[in-house]
C-alpha cells in the first residue's frame, strides 16, 4: 500500500497521512512531483533488466515521449547484494540532483522523502508506483535495512544523478515511515 505522510520539518507534527493514489498525487503535485500508478506486469521475479523494460515498454515509451527523457534502465537490490548496506547508507542523507529523479517500482518498495517549504513529505512507494522528483529538490531515499526492490530508472543524462549532499542532518530526524 502506497502512503504519503507529511510532517512539519521544525516540530515533526503530523499534517497529512493518505494512502489513496489520487490523494497522494494531489498532495505532491504543487511540489512539481509526479506520482501515478502503472498496471503491474506478470513477469517472473528473476526476469532480466531487458525483460522488465520490455514488459513496461508501452508505458515507458509514452513517458519518455511526454517528458523528453532519453533512456531507462533497471536497478535490482536485495539483502543478499554485497553492497546493499553501503548503497542504502549513501542515499540516506539529504541531497539534490541536477535532473529529475524518476523511479517506477516493478517490485518491492522504498521511501522518497522530500524536504520542501518547511515540510517533510515521506512517499512510501510500492510495486506499481511511479514517482518523479524534480531536479534540485532536497530529498533522500530509504529502502529499509533489508532493501528489496526492482525499479526502472528514467533519465536524460546519467551525470545529472550525481548526488549533491547538503550535510544538513535532517534525514536523521525523520526516518522513513512504512505502511
Amino acid at each position: 500500500m502506497s502512503l504519503l505522510t507529511v510532517r512539519d520539518a521544525a516540530t515533526g507534527a503530523l499534517e497529512l497521512r493518505v494512502a489513496e493514489t489520487a490523494a497522494i498525487a494531489q498532495a505532491l503535485r504543487p511540489l512539481g512531483v509526479r506520482f501515478e500508478r502503472w498496471p503491474a506486469k506478470d513477469i517472473p521475479a528473476e526476469a532480466s533488466a531487458e525483460q522488465v523494460l520490455e514488459a513496461y515498454r508501452p508505458e515507458l515509451d509514452a513517458f519518455l515521449g511526454e517528458t523528453g527523457a532519453g533512456s531507462a534502465d533497471v536497478i535490482k537490490l536485495d539483502p543478499s547484494h554485497p553492497q546493499a548496506a553501503a548503497m542504502r547508507a549513501k542515499f540516506l542523507n539529504e541531497h539534490t540532483h541536477s535532473e529529475d529523479e524518476v523511479r517506477f517500482f516493478h517490485a518491492g518498495s522504498g521511501n522518497f522523502i522530500l524536504h520542501v517549504n518547511g515540510k517533510i513529505y515521506d512517499a512510501f512507494c510500492t510495486a506499481g508506483d511511479l514517482i518523479s522528483v524534480p531536479a534540485n529538490t532536497l530529498h533522500w531515499f530509504d529502502a529499509g535495512e533489508a532493501p528489496s526492490f526492482t525499479a526502472v530508472r528514467v533519465f536524460t543524462d546519467t551525470s545529472g544523478w550525481v548526488p549533491h549532499f547538503t550535510e544538513s542532518g535532517i534525514s536523521e530526524r525523520f526516518p522513513a515511515i512504512t505502511a
